[in-house]
């Protein structure tokens, strides 16, 4: 990017789509999140794909071609070219919630231009009156809601409950990791729920081990990691502060560096540690474990642990630095069938 930070674009033939690249950059320009930004670029680039093959422009297409282009999405790659017919029984190789979000990314893309004269802004979303919960809504009501969006196309997915790791697999990932410091942030994932960009951009600063407090900070990191949300503290055990002070002592030394974690073997020693090391981390651990699993599964199951135990969602909320609290109730408030034996036991319907 001419402004400097890094961004993702989409190519075709080797050369730019320029609508997609004006639209990726002004994402990047308004600070979305690169991981966002790489999303937005591969769901649009699975779009110009399927324009190319049905010689389609991207600002003359019609609702019809959004359909066709949802039921191409759920073909097997090679069968995408039109010469591999689909047998019925097939299962679709892409999920109705994997479709609704390359959806949601387009209905962004075509906002965008909308609002720079192409006339096609509303043909994935209509504005409707908003409502204010729950399905009765007294006469004129809609008249003082603020309008909200709908999409206009939306397959129904079924709502799936993030997965958890049991506490003998988190425990058997931590052991599994050579260095102090992989240790370290595995556990820091565990008993905090910090997204792994939150981690990453921890300073020294940041970790309180007087008053047991991991703090996480907004901030412009060099490894381009990301607090998605405001400032807060979360409160640890201190079991988390001695494997800290270990891992400074024992492996992290006299260098001269801000961020808790870092290259200590790989060049370059003392930068940041990357999003790319934690990647190649996790999959030397599950090669080595066994276990399917990724960093964010560590904050899933911080969550849901809280929520079983009591935690008001309130409190869970705030540990988790969600901007709204439905947030937290829809995504980790789910209960298992022994969760629910559980309650049933302790309401005395069964023994």
């Amino acid at each position: 990017m001419p402004s400097g930070p890094e961004s993702s674009t989409v190519l075709a033939g080797g050369m730019v789509v320029e609508p997609a690249d004006r639209f990726l950059a002004h994402l990047t320009a308004v600070d979305r999140s690169p991981n966002t930004v790489r999303a937005y670029a591969h769901d649009l680039r699975d779009y110009f794909e399927f324009l190319d093959q049905r010689g389609l422009r991207w600002d003359r297409v019609v609702l019809e071609d959004l359909g066709r282009f949802v039921s191409w999405l759920r073909l097997p790659d090679g069968a995408r070219d039109g010469r591999v017919a689909l047998l019925p029984w097939v299962e679709a190789p892409v999920a109705a919630a994997t479709v609704n979000r390359k959806l949601s990314a387009l209905a962004s893309f075509y906002e965008f231009h909308h609002r720079h004269g192409v006339a096609l802004g509303e043909l994935l979303t209509r504005w409707r009156p908003g409502r204010r919960g729950g399905s009765w809504q007294p006469f004129l009501a809609h008249l003082g809601a603020r309008p909200e969006r709908h999409r206009v196309i939306a397959l129904r997915a079924e709502r799936r409950p993030p997965r958890e790791l049991t506490a003998s697999e988190m425990t058997t990932l931590i052991e599994s990791c050579d260095r102090l410091r992989d240790r370290f942030l595995l556990t820091l994932l565990k008993d905090t729920g910090l997204r792994i960009g939150e981690a990453l951009g921890l300073r020294h600063e940041d970790v309180d081990a007087r008053r047991r407090l991991v703090a996480v900070r907004a901030r412009e990191n060099a490894n381009r990691a990301r607090a998605k949300t405001w400032s807060r503290e979360v409160p640890a055990d201190a079991g988390l502060f001695r494997l800290y002070s270990d891992y400074l002592h024992e492996e992290y030394g006299t260098l001269d560096c801000d961020y808790v974690f870092v290259n200590l073997w790989g060049s370059p020693v003392g930068a940041p540690m990357s999003y790319a090391s934690v990647d190649r981390l996790v999959r030397r651990l599950r090669e080595r474990t066994g276990i399917s699993f990724s960093p964010h599964l560590f904050r899933h199951s911080y969550a849901t642990g809280l929520l079983r135990r009591g935690v008001a969602a309130e409190i869970v909320q705030h540990l988790l630095g969600h901007a709204h609290i439905s947030t937290t109730i829809d995504t980790y408030s789910h209960l298992g069938v022994e969760d629910a034996r559980n309650a049933l036991v302790a309401a005395g319907i069964l023994r």
